[in-house]
């Protein structure tokens, strides 16, 4: 069973998205938040595996709330906003998110949304990661020395990690290194690892900021 905990300022919302949810054979709405203070207290006591947290809400807004949260055996974190996601991508993914949904999504992306991200994947869309990789390309080039971290990855573990910050999902990596899906599955697992990172999100920012691959 999938816990959730539904973080947002307006009662509608909190309400349409806990009945839709609750719905689900697979899914527990253990409680809300309308704002991001509490939606800290309410995940710290309640121990959801996911939170469904809004970007702009009183007291302290979801990305802070987001980065308060985010540890290693914490809840899965999916950024809800109504916004163009171009201002939030990065700050959310730094602050440990593990994807995106517009609250306007159909029902069914809601769902999935929250069995991706439980089952420790990254909701990460092509279409946002063409969009941090030009939050990275509008930034200054600087020459960074590569982590030491990296020298753990093998070589087709490296090839791999390029191909994620890519936006390439698991069917196109295997399809571009000629190899099957799980193997792919195998590789990343071991990536987040070595790297000591939580989802394919997190890979994605760490390869940019690294200068393991460049936004051209």
């Amino acid at each position: 069973m999938i816990k959730v905990l539904i973080a947002d300022d307006q009662a509608m919302v909190r309400e349409g998205f806990g009945a839709l949810l609750a719905a689900q054979p697979d899914m527990l709405v253990v409680g809300d938040a309308a704002d991001g203070a509490a939606a800290v207290t309410r995940t710290r006591e309640l121990r959801p595996d996911v939170v469904l947290m809004d970007v702009r809400m009183p007291v302290m807004d979801g990305l802070e709330a987001t980065r308060r949260l985010s540890s290693p055996d914490g809840p899965r974190i999916v950024i809800l906003t109504t916004f163009d996601l171009d201002d939030y991508v990065y700050a959310a993914l730094r602050a440990g998110a593990s994807g995106f949904l517009l609250k306007d999504a159909p029902a069914a992306d809601l769902i999935n949304a929250v069995r991706v991200v439980a089952a420790g994947e990254a909701l990460l869309a092509p279409k946002v990661t063409r969009r941090l990789i030009a939050e990275f390309a509008a930034r200054p080039v600087t020459d960074r020395p590569k982590p030491a971290a990296l020298n753990a990855l093998t070589s087709r573990e490296t090839d791999v990690l390029l191909l994620i910050a890519r936006g390439r999902s698991n069917q196109e990596i295997a399809e571009e290194l000629i190899v099957a899906e799980q193997t792919v599955k195998t590789h990343i697992g071991r990536i987040l690892a070595k790297l000591n990172l939580r989802d394919r999100a997190q890979a994605v920012v760490f390869a940019y900021e690294t200068g393991l691959v460049s936004p051209s």
